[in-house]
């Protein structure tokens, strides 16, 4: 089998089983493999530490299968990790949650750069690495097997493949195509998701747990739900008792979307108001009209892609969290998250106490949030640990 040798002294994070092998921890590959292909990975002195999938063009250029390096990378392998992924499922994420589920998330789960999502009957795919696309027949295969269903899309259309030398790509894997929306249920409540052009796989299942807590805290409650996409905080918000739920997003799309999701659990206009604008502008404009809200949720798109954006997007969770501030009333609740990876929960906690200083506010963390059980945290791979949320009572 074709290799890569580690340069002296630098075996350390794959002896802590890190699935990752950066290009400037090579010393030489053997054999010349090819893009997705199957290498031994193994330390100076000729030890084998284990085996993986090769990516000429990342900066990543090994992500580890297994480490036991005697093991077979075959189609048993696959239906055996995608197998353990599903039963870890059923047997620690609530069945009350709702049919909408992730499956697979990546490196946590042994299969670095694949995620699947469960929406009702049908499975939504990303392959985000060589690794990965090079056993994308063999896994699909192993998918419906582990679990029967109606169809598999891809959804691959995102700008990590371009690191890995791949073209951005969706489709039908199998089966049935998705139909234009999926009804999905979570935590009581019924939202439809697009699962063929929505956001991500089509809704944003990382948030589950934390849709319900804002809902136990929502009660009587005027909502901001801020970067709001289809509505998925602002309707949990009502079920939950809120007053009234006014929802901000850039997207006219996504407003409509969660105008239907409204309608769909029994709430009409005098129960939500949706605005359309750049979260920045907005903000402002609500606070030069003399809006005050209970509760302000911010739950923006990653500002750091790499620790290179790190200042910059400091400053923009920053400038949310401040604007947010001001338009609370007194003991209302921030809800402030960041999805950022590169933003550490440290940080993110100095940002939004600066934050809230600047507006002139005290306020007291009552919950630290995070993603939700589906989407586990490996112990040997903190990078897996990406959403952060606090909530705060400010005075």
């Amino acid at each position: 089998m074709k290799a890569v040798i580690l340069k002296k002294g630098r075996e350390a994070s794959v002896l802590r089983h890190h699935p990752w092998v950066f290009s400037g921890a090579i010393e030489k590959a053997v054999g010349e493999p090819a893009a997705g292909e199957t290498v031994r990975v193994r330390a100076h002195d000729g030890r084998n530490l284990g085996i993986g999938g090769y990516s000429p063009d990342s900066q990543i250029r090994v992500r580890i299968w297994s480490f036991d390096g005697t093991e077979r990378i075959d189609t048993a392998f696959f239906r055996k990790r995608l197998a353990m992924a599903v039963e870890a499922r059923r047997s620690t994420v609530s069945r009350s949650t709702g049919n909408a589920v992730r499956l697979v998330y990546g490196e946590s789960d042994g299969l670095p750069g694949l995620i699947v999502d469960r929406y009702g009957e049908y499975l939504v795919c990303q392959f985000l690495y060589t690794g990965v696309e090079f056993w994308k027949a063999t896994l699909v295969e192993a998918l419906r097997e582990v679990c029967p269903c109606k169809g598999i899309y891809e959804r691959s259309d995102v700008a990590v493949r371009a690191k890995e030398g791949l073209a951005e790509t969706t489709g039908t894997l199998y089966g049935q195509t998705p139909p234009e929306s999926i009804e999905m249920v979570e935590n009581g409540c019924v939202y439809r998701v697009d699962v063929c052009r929505g956001h991500k796989t089509g809704f944003y299942l990382d948030q589950s747990r934390n849709r319900a807590r804002v809902a136990e805290l929502a009660a009587g409650r005027d909502v901001l739900n801020c970067f709001s996409y289809s509505g998925g905080f602002g309707v949990a918000a009502l079920m939950g008792g809120a007053r009234f739920a006014v929802n901000l997003d850039a997207s006219r799309a996504a407003l409509e979307l969660a105008a239907v999701n409204f309608a769909l659990n029994g709430y009409g206009d005098e129960h939500y108001e949706n605005l359309c604008g750049d979260a920045f502008d907005l903000l402002r404009r609500l606070q030069e009209d003399g809006r005050r809200f209970d509760m302000v949720i911010l739950d923006p798109p990653k500002f750091a892609d790499s620790r290179r954006h790190l200042v910059r997007a400091a400053r923009a969770y920053k400038d949310i969290a401040l604007q947010g501030s001001k338009l609370l009333r007194p003991n209302g609740l921030l809800v402030n998250f960041s999805c950022s990876g590169a933003i550490e929960p440290g940080l993110f906690q100095k940002i939004t106490a600066d934050a809230v200083l600047d507006a002139g506010r005290s306020g007291q963390i009552i919950d630290y949030l995070s993603q939700a059980e589906d989407h586990p945290v490996a112990l040997s791979f903190p990078e897996s640990m990406y959403l952060k949320g606090l909530i705060c009572r400010i005075t």
